[in-house]
């Protein structure tokens, strides 16, 4: 039938989760007192106890309850009516006993800071030591230990240890790994002549799954990307990894291409590309929500695919809107995925913004979101900034609107058309 339960268990919270009956603790004992200050006072300074609430009602009734440090159970200190029956239990034995790893060691200090006790820790028979102390009102309480309770607190502290050595490993990974992931994203900003670029992932934990890039494609052409992969965390993370890392292999597809500036049909290839490698490094649930372009800085040719990402802004210097919308569905899911390519330029004065929904469900506290509306407003008033002025602000707009709560990675990639140098 196995060990009988512990008679000492009850000085700590066990919670069994695989029980099916409703979880059952004790949570009070009350204590008859004359003066609840008088009292508190006691059982705070003298005993060390943790005051757990001194609430008074509209009566003028004060309820106030205390608690060893380390006890699951409260003592309620009730003041009652001198005329009460409960007054006369005032200074009698309450039948309370206070579990301790060490008596001995309890009764010094309990004794250098003034509380009576009865006799010194005294040994039962089967091993268990006790003595007994009073309050300021003279009610009588039990201290007791035993090695079964002893042994079962050194095994909770070494538990305990364990489980702080596991969490603080755990913590260290974790740091490792935004390490790592930090170095997956840009490290520096590209330089072209017609276009001013500049991103930040900012990730609500550890590490996480949103992703943008800049990728060197030749031949005066840049790659924009920017992605949210399904899933938060680790997982996210790993599958952003592996996202990043078919992106930079395929680009050799670009680099080995003939010379054909004006073939719609590379950016479709490179693109089918990577969505077979991701498809087939990733289970069948997985996808990505995915924006790239293809950026010409001789002609300043934005060629794009949105695979399901939410549309880029673009912000044209006369103040008119542009929302580049999607042109096919995610990456990842399908094996066959047929990929669409858009084409519109960018001028000098022009602000492209790719971003994830980090940013606009961004919400405050009264869960209000950020928006679309808000951050095409914050665009419009700051846009006369560089790319990195301008991409700083923004930022701080949603931090400052959701008060710095941030529960999702807030990505943000920033381009501005700029004017050639006179001297080309």
């Amino acid at each position: 039938m196995g060990n009988p339960p512990s008679t000492h268990r009850a000085h700590r919270c066990s919670f069994h989760p695989d029980r099916q009956d409703p979880y059952l603790r004790l949570s009070t004992v009350t204590v008859f007192v004359r003066d609840q200050d008088r009292s508190l006072r006691f059982y705070l300074d003298q005993l060390g106890f943790c005051l757990v609430s001194n609430v008074r009602s509209p009566s003028g009734d004060q309820w106030l309850t205390v608690s060893p440090p380390d006890g699951t159970a409260m003592l309620a200190l009730v003041a009652p009516n001198p005329d009460s029956e409960e007054y006369r239990l005032i200074g009698r034995s309450t039948e309370v006993v206070f579990l301790t790893e060490d008596v001995f060691a309890k009764f010094e200090e309990w004794c250098g800071r003034g509380v009576r006790f009865h006799h010194p820790p005294q040994t039962h028979p089967g091993g268990a030591i006790s003595t007994c102390f009073e309050d300021v009102d003279g009610n009588l309480f039990t201290l007791l230990c035993s090695d079964e309770m002893t042994w079962e607190v050194e095994e909770q502290r070494r538990a305990h240890e364990e489980r702080l050595a596991s969490e603080r490993h755990a913590a260290q990974e974790l740091e490792i790994a935004r390490q790592v992931q930090a170095r997956l994203f840009p490290q520096t900003q590209p330089t072209l002549t017609t276009l001013e670029c500049a991103g930040v992932c900012i990730q609500a934990r550890e590490v996480g799954g949103d992703y943008y890039d800049f990728l060197e494609l030749g031949r005066d052409q840049l790659g924009l990307v920017i992605g949210d992969v399904s899933g938060k965390g680790t997982a996210a993370a790993l599958l952003m990894a592996s996202l990043q890392a078919h992106l930079h292999n395929q680009c050799a597809i670009y680099l080995s291409r003939p010379f054909t500036p004006f073939a719609l049909e590379q950016p479709e290839r490179f693109l089918r590309s990577v969505n077979r490698l991701f498809y087939d490094n990733t289970t069948d649930s997985t996808y990505a929500t995915f924006f790239f372009a293809e950026y010409d800085d001789k002609v300043r040719r934005l060629r794009y695919a949105n695979c399901g990402h939410l549309p880029a802004l673009l912000l044209r210097n006369d103040g008119k809107l542009e929302r580049l919308d999607s042109t096919c569905t995610v990456m990842g899911l399908f094996k066959e995925w047929d990929c669409h390519v858009r084409e519109t330029r960018l001028f000098p004065g022009d602000t492209l913004a790719l971003y994830t929904d980090g940013a606009t469900e961004a919400f405050n506290k009264t869960g209000e979101e950020f928006g679309e509306a808000r951050l095409i407003e914050s665009l419009r008033q700051k846009r006369e900034m560089g790319s990195r002025d301008l991409l700083a602000a923004v930022i701080a707009d949603v931090r400052q609107f959701s008060h710095e709560q941030q529960h999702d990675d807030i990505t943000l990639l920033v381009c501005k058309g700029s004017d050639l140098p006179k001297n080309r």
